[in-house]
């Protein structure tokens, strides 16, 4: 009952968030930007975010990074993050991840037009001079030798790689010191041409500015930015099925081990994509209830513009490692063939309703929000709302279903490997050296319950 009364006092804040947050106008300059405008009157700030449709996914072969690299070309002097902050009263902050690129630069409403002259500079003269990448390759590389490869680190890396293979999805989006390494000057010249312009790009405006002035110096500043000749589509082969015997990696001295399992996941524009958050949801409350009290899990729908993984992830005591793994392959059959309780699910929705209000509450987060309806065709947050409402136990069983049944598990295990012997009770094939010397690659059998 308390659970019943506490959703619906969720989803009357979720619609209170969604009558405050209209849907946005939708413009097209000439040269296909798409700009999104949410007007929010009273507002002194401004939010704008660049969406650039094509990201890591798009790296040349060998070469992971390439596409993070451009994104460091954009803005690649610190002086201008400074200038935003202290000038604008705003910030800047340029991310990359599979699917996009995306700029994020606010400040106070009456600096618009620099906002978007910023922007600007940015997209028509990237700077990719041969000092300039040299300075933009050395500085990434300095900041991945700099980074502690921790054990968490090591089995999220090694599961990406074990369920995706070749596909893009299976290298680093950030690249790695020797994909890098790899990467020359004429290779960003090649994806700023292909990838960086007008109309593989969308733009959305958040805040106290009224339309007629961001549209006039929208086409101003940015409807100079070239279009694109032909547009690159993100069709790629998926790799074969992953091995399904256990992958262990060896952490020497560790007393704690890191649990992965991980099945091919939905794509964000799928039908079922909220039914899988609940999923999600559900999986890690069951999955740790059967873990010690010492033990952390989490689940996550990771799902981008083509279909990505379901994964699993735990830290548990390595005596505990092999019961981990059980325990979340027992928790998958249960429920594709019997779906959740009614309190799981009941929770479930509660917390999918507090996820949405937090998300219509914060503007970057709606921001980010309408930005992939139009990009992922995700559900609108009144759609999201509506959906959430009305899952059913069916809904999460099907879904499940979907994802586990007769589907290739891959299962990635880091910890001490003396003792992950012990633990699994199985002979382990003799270890091999991983591309990073620092870590060594046995496997192990995997034995179902």
């Amino acid at each position: 009952m308390a659970a019943s009364v506490f959703c619906c006092l969720l989803g009357a804040g979720s619609r209170a968030a969604l009558a405050q947050n209209p849907e946005p106008e939708r413009e097209t300059l000439l040269n296909g930007l798409r700009i999104l405008y949410l007007p929010q009157s009273g507002n002194p700030n401004v939010l704008l975010k660049l969406r650039i449709n094509s990201g890591a996914a798009f790296d040349l072969a060998d070469k992971g990074g390439l596409m993070a690299l451009l994104a460091d070309a954009l803005f690649p002097d610190e002086a201008t993050r400074q200038y935003v902050t202290e000038e604008l009263g705003g910030r800047l902050e340029v991310r990359t991840n599979y699917d996009s690129i995306d700029v994020t630069i606010s400040g106070k409403a009456g600096e618009l037009e620099r906002l978007i002259d910023l922007l600007r500079g940015a997209v028509l003269t990237t700077q990719l001079g041969p000092d300039n990448v040299t300075s933009l390759r050395a500085a990434r590389l300095a900041l991945l030798s700099q980074k502690s490869l921790k054990a968490a680190d090591i089995a999220d890396g090694a599961m990406t790689q074990r369920l995706f293979g070749t596909f893009p999805y299976g290298h680093p989006a950030e690249g790695t010191t020797v994909s890098l390494a790899k990467i020359e000057r004429a290779d960003l010249m090649l994806v700023r041409e292909r990838f960086l312009k007008s109309d593989n790009a969308i733009l959305i405006v958040i805040g106290g500015v009224q339309k007629p002035r961001l549209m006039r110096a929208a086409r101003q500043l940015l409807g100079p930015w070239e279009k694109s000749e032909r547009t690159i589509p993100a069709s790629f082969r998926q790799s074969a099925p992953p091995e399904t015997y256990i992958l262990a990696l060896d952490s020497p001295g560790a007393t704690n081990t890191e649990v992965r399992l991980a099945v091919r996941g939905l794509s964000r524009s799928d039908n079922d994509v909220v039914a899988a958050n609940a999923l999600a949801i559900i999986a890690r409350d069951r999955w740790q209830a059967t873990l010690p009290a010492t033990s952390s899990a989490s689940v996550r729908q990771d799902a981008h513009l083509l279909p990505g993984m379901f994964l699993m992830s735990s830290s548990v005591p390595t005596a505990s490692a092999s019961k981990a793994v059980s325990a979340a392959q027992d928790l998958m059959r249960s429920l594709a063939q019997n779906g959740p309780t009614v309190a799981e699910l009941e929770r479930a929705r509660s917390s999918l309703q507090g996820e949405l209000s937090k998300k219509l509450s914060d503007t970057e987060s709606l921001a980010e929000a309408w930005l992939d309806v139009d990009t992922f065709k995700s559900p609108k947050p009144d759609v999201a709302a509506t959906t959430i409402r009305n899952l059913t136990i069916s809904d999460v069983q099907r879904v499940a279903a979907r994802l586990f049944k007769d589907a290739p598990v891959a299962t990635v295990v880091v910890g001490n490997y003396e003792e992950l012997k012990s633990a699994f009770a199985g002979k382990l094939e003799p270890a091999v050296k991983a591309p990073d010397s620092k870590v060594s690659v046995p496997t192990l059998p995997l034995r179902r319950p």
